[in-house]
């Protein structure tokens, strides 16, 4: 039990590491190319989920979403970002669920002594689209009629312009993610004693 426990914090904490790199070393963890970004960094938290589990998945996922917060609370965002990331129902809530759910679902459909590639990449792309939808599904309930810290923005008539770019970024991250997940995870399932223990091959 201690050796687990000890290896699954170690890789907890390495996956930590890797995502504070991501959000902090420019091209790595944001691509950009719009307004908003194509963002990488689900695809670590998908990872960590389908690897560790939900409940760490979610930890990874947390440990995103608060360092996106402070990024936009000093000002290192993008220039949407440093607005809308401040309300951590934003940016902390829906990374919290990419790794809950992604690791959930996971869990849910992969058997041992069967071949993981599918559940990867339905977890890998469910992972992503909860990312997507749950940002701008935020975007729009507490922006969408303007803001009255920032009434120099007129959010009513920036917010369908912002879903569309968002909406487009969605479709290629949710591909990476179907794609790299899969990838990635699978030799790390079947070759990390953690992965060994949870999926016997």
């Amino acid at each position: 039990m201690g050796k687990t426990s000890a290896g699954r914090i170690s890789i907890l904490g390495l996956f930590a590491a890797i995502i504070i790199l991501q959000n902090y070393v420019p091209m790595i963890g944001y691509l950009p190319v719009s307004p908003l970004n194509i963002t990488t960094i689900h695809i670590t938290v998908i990872i960590a989920a389908v690897v560790l589990g939900p409940g760490d998945g979610a930890i990874v996922g947390g440990i995103w979403g608060v360092v996106d917060w402070i990024r936009a609370l000093t000002v290192t965002s993008s220039a949407l970002g440093n607005i809308v990331m401040v309300n951590p129902l934003i940016s902390v809530v829906p990374r919290i669920l990419i790794g809950l759910i992604a690791g959930w679902l996971f869990a849910k459909l992969a058997r041992p002594n069967k071949r993981l590639t599918m559940p990867l990449v339905i977890s890998g792309i469910a992972g992503s689209l909860i990312n997507t939808v749950l940002v701008l599904g935020g975007i729009a309930l507490f922006f969408g009629n303007g803001s009255a810290i920032l009434a120099a923005i007129n959010f009513r008539a920036l917010t369908p312009y912002i879903l569309f770019v968002a909406g487009t970024n969605g479709i290629p991250e949710a591909i990476a993610a179907g794609i790299l997940v899969p990838l990635i995870a699978a030799p790390l399932l079947k070759y990390t004693k953690l992965g060994q223990q949870r999926f016997k091959h």
